[in-house]
């Protein structure tokens, strides 16, 4: 007796939310790989990074996107078209939240009643807030979100309750052919992870506006057999911010450059020679010329 093959179902899931509530962390774990950069601080994602799972009868692709915020300048307006193309194309919406965020998503939430398109409510960082505490925000999201396909609490941090989601998800996608290879992870090239493991670096030893008002554009990138040498470029906004991210003695841009190096080793499993440089472009957030060379051109 044969038994008739799995139909084979694709389609892209895109992961939204306010800043800050764990959506890189729940896309590396639902992917199985390190793709978005992860920081305490709010804002670090800026672009729409999709992240590949193959499996035998099904592609999920999912796309990380910047927080959902109001946008104060040009950067933060070219980072809010990443989160709506997002949507566009969507056949499945995680829309994450998390235990701690207040009761202000209103525009987000609007749009998200009136989607067609099946939308997973989860409820983010669980293992910190007790059994009562998740409940009621369970209650208060049911109210909001009536039409959610289903609401699911998590924790990304411990990958509690991710395989729940993975079958949610496989549940709502459509029958069709692999959009990519099978043997794609991402859609963006090497080039950008070095770059985003270099901004990483920055938000994590930088304070305050400096890690905001950088960017990293990497101007070099040879790999042979043996090594992969890398230039990148850290544009800062001041000459002040530059001193900043230099140090005394070069010691800041030392360390960053090393923390990064390790990164990229471990990620690209060969050795890695990076050379940095820091660069003023003044009000580079605000120019659209300058954002579009970066990258941030509105899809």
């Amino acid at each position: 007796m044969t038994t008739e093959p799995k139909p084979h179902r694709a389609g892209f899931v895109s992961i939204i939310g306010k800043p800050n509530v764990g959506k890189s962390t729940l896309m590396n774990v639902l992917v199985g790989e390190r793709l978005s950069i992860i920081t305490s601080k709010a804002q670090t994602t800026r672009h729409r990074i999709l992240g590949i799972l193959n499996g035998p009868d099904f592609q999920l692709v999912y796309s990380d996107t910047p927080g959902i915020i109001q946008p104060k300048y040009e950067l933060q307006s070219a980072m809010m078209s990443f989160v709506y193309s997002s949507l566009e194309d969507a056949d499945v919406i995680l829309f994450v939240t998390d235990i701690y965020e207040k009761h202000d998503e209103e525009p987000v939430v609007e749009r998200l009643r009136r989607s067609e398109v099946p939308v997973l409510l989860l409820i983010n960082k669980i293992d910190q807030a007790t059994q009562e505490e998740v409940e009621a925000k369970m209650a208060y999201w049911r109210e909001q979100m009536p039409n959610a396909a289903e609401i699911v609490p998590i924790s990304a941090l411990n990958a509690f309750n991710t395989e729940q989601v993975f079958n949610h998800i496989l549940d709502r996608l459509p029958e069709h052919e692999a959009f990519y290879p099978k043997d794609e992870l991402t859609d963006k090239p090497e080039r950008f992870f070095a770059s985003e493991m270099i901004r990483e670096k920055i938000f994590k030893l930088y304070k305050k506006e400096v890690p905001y008002s950088t960017e990293v554009v990497i101007e070099e990138f040879k790999e042979d057999d043996v090594i992969i040498r890398v230039r990148g470029i850290i544009y800062t906004e001041r000459a002040s911010q530059k001193g900043i991210i230099i140090g005394q003695g070069g010691a800041a841009l030392k360390k960053v450059g090393t923390w990064a190096r390790e990164e990229m080793e471990k990620f690209f499993q060969k050795k890695v020679f990076l050379e940095l440089h820091v660069k003023v472009n003044e009000n580079w957030r605000t120019d659209p010329k300058m954002l579009n060379r970066f990258g941030y051109k509105p899809e």
